[in-house]
């Protein structure tokens, strides 16, 4: 009996946690905040935080906490240090600049390292200006993430969403489509007892009737052949009647005609002595044709016993098998079919057990009403993040002025730069110069705005890296679920509780961890501590009843015979080797195959023309009228007795070759039959019992089957909840991957970019140096200094450096 597996339904699929280009970015803002954050997830301090609110009056826990957050209140510190001090540094640089010191004296020594020194900054403050270009990049990149993860988060949660409902939708359809299945085995035994006739009637009627008919065939055939037999016997009776007489005809004719021909002969004389008529009598004797009077009286006394009726009689015995076993089993099929209601009642009673158990209305609705609450926000939550994202957008141009200003001061102070390096710093040119102040706009952008971006980045980061290292980082481990089943906190939660499972090891953890494999809610759950399937599913609960109404089921057939005593008796008669129907027919179909005439009367017709022709008048018309004659006689027997023995021939021939048959064939009939009727008297309660248990066994497992494929519906398909881990993991997804990582990497590329601002500072004031005019020489040679116009003398003095204003 086929049962379909239970329907999965269709889901979303659910979003992919992978970060893309981005991952090494991600990989390096976990590695930090592992740094940062190296204690592992505090559950007892969150516990006591959550249930005393006036926890920081607790000196022990205010001092837990600060202890857990080391690595952040560092973080912190450093991060305020950098607030307070590079603004007040800038202030104080920019004040001693105005002075004339710290560099702003316009005054450059130089010495023979001085090319290497430009270079050397040159060099260093390039590759910082590419590594703060590519965290700003890594920044706006971030700032882009955080857009489009809002904007996919809202389109993934409604997906989740909608899983869950088709999920939370199709565990009562599943309960609904286990149960409704019971119309199948209901069904099929409802429609075997309804035609009880055809189901059990049949198969008795195929055991029994089997044989009989194959017996009752071969006596039919043998009655078919005996008829034959009989109709030939009848035709060879006719035929040799008719013979016989047409011989005595013929012998009467041609005596009388042959001794008219000798008296005309003799009155002729002695010409006509040589024609002769002794021979002129018949050569077929037909008084040879046996007597086949006696097989035809027993043949006769056969067919007067009317054997065909006899098996037509037992050919309805067999056929109306089926009616009688329907007409006998009305009060037991109307009883199973009172069973079969009261199942169908119990099924639904199941049923209704389980939808009580697993009810999903208050869930449908909870889902739909975050739905509702989700998309009421999802328009301020796009026009806020426009603001947020204008402002990363900002920043990261900010940043990028700063990289351009550096950009634009080492392309410029290289291209203005004397190749020779012999330029003096008060002659440099315009392209040197501007150079060297797009150096010195950097560092007043630096000084200016570094300490807001600090500020920015501190706020996001105990935001970002806290949501990471409390939240994200736990939930990944599954530390977090954990929590939850150990801690009490959410005891609404309590699984236990909730599903009465006392004795079970169902918590948060063990149902996330079968849900991430698509497991069923009957191992998930552990349903078998709250529904037994061994009483509710249990065949003897439903069969018992059914079982014990069927065994009641008393069939009787009543007996029949194939042939009777006197039929078998009749047969008997005919079946002897040596008995009537061993007629021999050979010395007849020798007398049918000689002439019928000892001399042929066309030829003696012709010689008595002849004679005619040759004799007087009254003599020739005596001889002429005789030779007609003897035409007459000879078209006479062409005409009456090529038919007859040609017919009788056919007759005979087929009796010598069915005949011999028939004693061999009768006997073994009698035997079958003798052997049927037998098996017949002897049998036919004990093929009826077995049939019976085979309906019963049938019957009984059309429920063990259903029963059997419920049980395996149940534990193996029914509803598996891989739609709840999913919904967790794109939770997780939303949140984590795509929000608090893009958030973490958009922070760690601002402090990327504001941590190297500071060399940025220092080598770009440095190195501005070397790019801005001077107001004072400092002109060195490595042999030789001149100064305008060198003396003679001058050549063989040491070397020297000349200030020149």
């Amino acid at each position: 009996m086929p049962f379909r597996n239970l329907t999965q339904p269709v889901y979303h699929q659910p979003p992919s946690n992978s970060h893309g280009d981005l991952q090494g970015l991600f990989d390096m803002v976990h590695g930090y905040l592992g740094i940062v954050q190296p204690n592992s997830f505090p559950k007892d301090l969150l516990t006591y935080v959550i249930k005393n609110p006036d926890f920081l009056r607790n000196q022990t826990v205010y001092q837990e906490m600060l202890k857990y957050e080391t690595g952040f209140l560092v973080c912190t510190v450093i991060g305020l240090l950098f607030i307070v001090l590079v603004p007040l540094v800038g202030f104080y640089f920019c004040c001693c600049r105005c002075c004339g010191h710290c560099g702003g004296f316009m005054y450059q020594k130089q010495n023979k390292h001085t090319a290497c020194k430009r270079r050397t900054l040159f060099c260093f403050l390039l590759g910082i200006t590419a590594v703060v270009l590519a965290g700003d990049i890594c920044a706006y990149v971030s700032n882009q993430r955080i857009s489009q993860s809002l904007g996919k988060g809202f389109v993934i949660f409604n997906n989740t969403v909608s899983n869950l409902n088709v999920y939370l939708k199709s565990i009562p359809q599943e309960i609904n489509e286990i149960v409704s299945s019971s119309k199948v085995p209901l069904e099929e035994v409802n429609s075997s007892l309804s035609n009880i006739g055809d189901t059990l009637g049949s198969k008795i009627k195929d055991e029994l009737g089997g044989r009989a008919n194959k017996v009752l065939d071969t006596t039919e055939q043998l009655l078919q052949d005996i008829h034959s037999i009989d109709q030939e016997l009848q035709k060879v009776n006719r035929t040799g009647a008719r013979l016989q007489e047409m011989q005595k005809e013929l012998n009467k004719n041609l005596t009388d005609l042959r001794n008219e021909i000798n008296e005309t002969l003799k009155e002729c004389g002695s010409s006509c002595g040589k024609v002769s008529v002794e021979n002129l009598t018949p050569e077929t004797n037909f008084d040879t044709i046996p007597d086949v009077s006696d097989p035809l009286n027993l043949i006769s006394n056969l067919t007067s016993l009317d054997l065909n009726s006899t098996v037509i009689k037992a050919r309805n015995f067999i056929e109306e098998i089926p009616q009688k076993v329907s007409d006998q089993t009305k009060k037991e099929v109307s009883e199973i079919q009172d069973e079969l209601r009261s199942v169908e009642k119990g099924i639904n009673e199941i049923s209704d057990k389980f939808h009580k158990l697993i009810s999903v209305k208050d869930i449908s609705a909870f889902m739909e009403n975050i739905v509702n609450t989700a998309n009421d926000y999802k328009p301020h939550v796009v026009k806020y993040d426009d603001y947020r994202w204008g402002v990363g957008v900002c920043l990261c141009c900010l940043l990028l002025v700063i990289i351009v200003f550096n950009v634009l001061g080492l392309l410029l102070g290289g291209l203005g730069l004397d190749p020779n390096g012999v330029q003096w710093p008060t002659k440099r040119g315009c392209l040197s110069n501007t150079g060297g102040n797009f150096f010195m706009a950097s560092v007043g952008f630096s000084f200016i705005f570094s300490w807001l971006l600090m500020l920015l980045v501190l706020v996001l980061f105990l935001v970002g890296g806290n949501s990471y290292t409390l939240v994200c980082r736990p939930w990944a481990n599954g530390i977090i679920l954990q929590y939850l089943d150990t801690s009490g906190v959410l005891p609404q939660l309590n699984v236990k509780k909730l599903m009465n499972l006392n004795g079970s090891d169902v918590n948060l953890t063990s149902i996330y961890k079968n849900c991430e494999e698509n497991a069923p809610l009957w191992s998930t759950l552990h349903l078998d501590e709250i529904v037994s399937l061994n009483d509710t599913f249990n065949i003897s609960k439903y069969t018992q009843s059914i079982d014990s109404t069927l065994n009641k089921i008393k069939i009787n057939i009543g007996s029949v015979e194939l042939l009777k005593d006197d039929q078998k008796q009749s047969l008997l008669d005919l079946s002897s080797k040596d008995g009537p129907l061993n007629v021999d027919f050979n010395s007849t179909l020798e007398q049918l195959n000689q002439n019928l005439t000892k001399q042929n009367l066309n030829t003696l017709a012709n010689n008595l023309k002849e004679l005619a022709n040759t004799t007087t008048s009254d003599t020739g018309k005596k001889l002429q009228r005789q030779a007609d004659e003897l035409k007459e006689i000879q078209n006479w027997i062409n005409l009456k007795f090529p038919p007859e023995i040609k017919a009788l021939k056919e007759s005979i021939q087929s009796l010598q070759k069915s005949t011999p048959q028939i004693p061999n064939r009768i006997n073994f009939t009698l035997s079958e039959i003798n052997e049927t009727n037998s098996f017949i008297q002897h049998q036919t309660e004990n093929v009826i019992k077995n049939e019976t248990k085979t309906f019963i066994w049938n019957t009984v497992n059309y429920f063990s089957s259903y029963l059997t494929w419920v049980e395996s519906s149940i534990i193996g398909e029914f509803g598996r909840c891989g739609p709840v881990a999913w919904a967790l993991d794109s939770v997780n997804t939303i949140v984590c991957n795509y929000l608090v990582d893009s958030l973490n990497a958009f922070w760690f590329s601002l402090a990327w970019c504001t941590i190297f601002l500071l060399p940025s500072i220092i080598l770009a004031v440095r190195l501005a140096k070397f790019y801005r005019r001077m107001n004072v020489d400092d002109i060195y040679q490595d042999e030789i200094m001149e100064n305008f116009e060198l003396s003679r003398q001058s050549m063989f003095k040491m070397p020297r450096a000349e200030l020149k204003k």
